[in-house]
Parts: structure tokens; sequence; C-alpha cells
């Protein structure tokens, strides 16, 4: 048992250590329950877990992953399919997933090769500055395909080719 100061109290009795909880005004938490006996320990519950998913979003970069969607159908025009990749670009660009979705409606169901071929053309068109996070596949009445930026290193950088001042 450790109390709200961080002092070891010893191996103590469930109802005396939620007594203790309950005049400090504070929760009885089990911290280590595989060990024998269970470590507990008297803390604000609701501050520990504030304070964690701080801490979480801490070691994350302080953002959270967004991903963006980009609607397809296997009728979509090339033309109207440029306009989509020039948006996904900027969105990849900006440093976000994108998820291509192929929607398909009645028949459609059965021309899953045109929706590989769109997603092999999408690849193709972006060429090496994505990863495939996850390959195209099937969910229900979608075919869904997420992809990421290549995060390029200083070392990759350094060895392109630089521009001079003319």
């Amino acid at each position: 048992m450790i109390d709200q100061e961080q002092r070891q109290l010893g191996i103590i009795t469930t109802a005396e250590a939620l007594g203790l909880a309950r005049e400090a005004g504070l929760d009885l938490v089990e911290v280590s329950p595989m060990e024998r006996p269970p470590v507990c320990r008297i803390m604000d519950y609701g501050k520990f877990k504030y304070e964690r998913k701080k801490r979480q979003k801490q070691a994350s970069g302080g953002h959270t992953i967004v991903i963006k969607e980009i609607r397809l159908r296997p009728k979509t025009d090339t033309h109207d399919r440029s306009i989509k990749m020039k948006r996904a670009m900027g969105f990849l660009e900006e440093g976000y997933k994108v998820q291509f979705t192929m929607l398909f409606r009645g028949r459609e169901r059965a021309h899953r090769d045109r929706a590989i071929e769109a997603f092999n053309a999408i690849l193709q068109e972006l060429g090496e500055t994505v990863k495939v996070e996850r390959y195209p596949a099937m969910e229900g009445r979608r075919m869904t395909m997420v992809i990421s930026p290549v995060k390029h290193t200083k070392q990759q950088v350094r060895s392109s080719p630089e521009q001079t001042p003319s």
C-alpha cells in the first residue's frame, strides 16, 4: 500500500485501505495487480488518467494521426479522378494519411477488377512518395486502401542535388 505522499504503508487489509482513501477524499487504485500481494495507491484517479493521456500525447509528438478520405466510384471519369488525385497529393504533402474508398452499387460489385486497376493507377501516379499502409480490401460494399507519405531522412534530403543560385 502506498499513500498519497508516496510513503509505503506496508501490507494492510482492503477495508483499511478503502478507509484511508475515503478519509483523504481520494481513490484506491490497484497499480500492480500481478504482484503478490497486489500494490495499491491512494490517488486522484481522474487526475492520474488525465496525466497519463497527456504523456501519451507528448510521446506521439503532440498530434493525433488524421486520415483524410477520397471517395471514388468504378464509373469515376479520368478527369474527375485527376482532380481527386490533386486533392490527395495536397493531403499527403501536409503529412496526412489518405484513405481511398471505392463505393460499389448493385451490379458494380462484380467489377472488383476495375477498382484494383484504379488503385494500382493511383499508386503508380504517386510513385515512391507514398507507402501503402493497408492494401486494397473489400469491406461490404466498399473497397478501401490507405496510404501515407514517405518521410525523408536528413541523409536522403542532403544527398538530393541542391540548386545553386545563378
